[in-house]
């Protein structure tokens, strides 16, 4: 689903990817994980095109997204993002916070010859379906301001499957939460990665890592120094700065 060729990406004279190659198939799990700094989020960001990659490639779906040639919104639309500071329209109820941009998709779609106000109609009872499956359709109305950091956050993701993405990016999802809010977050995305997801998650959460991922990456320095499955990556680590980093954070 998404291949990464020779990535790069400088900021400045600062050089934070520095050559990742990376091939990520539907239906993989994929967690990243390292130290602070080490362009985790950075690499991300980059996947969908939030920062311009300085060089390399990004095949998604066989479309070099990278290339700005190419309308990169048209390919957002399969690519969901979930962010660290859950990223929620204040402004907006959280109804509309989970339909608004299917809706426009829809208008905007030449193909869908649907009236727009049956559009509306169509995408908030798709919401509401979302919203009871996390148990926040008592919620609707209420605007983001009401809700408690694990509830922000799980409307941030049923707002990325509004979508019906591909694949969904997932930047530190928890590391805003209070410990006790952490718990119903992570337990969404395993119910999300049950239903055959496509995931790329950068989290410190390590129980979650491996229990939920097929893959675990390790980026340290801009580049990828591990790639292996859960029990590879925490059992016989190769890599010594994986190891060290395992030490500290596997308590």
């Amino acid at each position: 689903m998404i291949e990464v060729i020779d990535l790069k990406k400088d900021f400045g004279n600062h050089h934070v990817i520095k050559g990742i190659n990376i091939k990520i198939n539907k239906g993989d799990i994929t967690v990243i994980t390292g130290p602070s700094g080490s362009g985790k989020s950075t690499f991300l960001r980059c996947l969908n095109c939030m920062e311009d990659p300085t060089s390399g490639q990004i095949i998604f779906n066989g479309v070099n997204i990278a290339d700005m040639k190419i309308d990169i919104n048209v390919h957002r639309r399969h690519i969901g993002m979930v962010f660290q500071h859950f990223n929620l329209f204040n402004n907006k109820t959280v109804l509309d916070n989970v339909s608004l941009a299917p809706i426009h998709v829809r208008i905007k779609d030449k193909n869908d010859k649907t009236p727009k106000k049956k559009i509306i109609e169509e995408e908030h009872a798709r919401a509401m379906e979302l919203l009871r499956r996390i148990g926040l359709d008592g919620k609707a109305e209420a605007y983001p301001s009401t809700l408690s950091g694990g509830q922000k956050q799980r409307v941030a993701i049923i707002r990325a499957l509004a979508m019906n993405p591909d694949v969904i990016l997932f930047d530190e999802p928890t590391s805003a939460l209070d410990p006790e809010m952490v718990g119903e977050v992570l337990d969404l995305i395993r119910e999300v990665a049950e239903d055959g997801m496509t995931m790329v998650i950068v989290t410190h959460e390590m129980g979650f890592a491996k229990e939920v991922a097929n893959r675990v990456l390790f980026i340290d320095d801009g580049r990828i120094k591990e790639d292996e499955s859960p029990e590879e990556f925490f059992n016989n680590p190769s890599d010594p700065r994986l190891r060290e980093f395992l030490s500290k954070v596997l308590v």
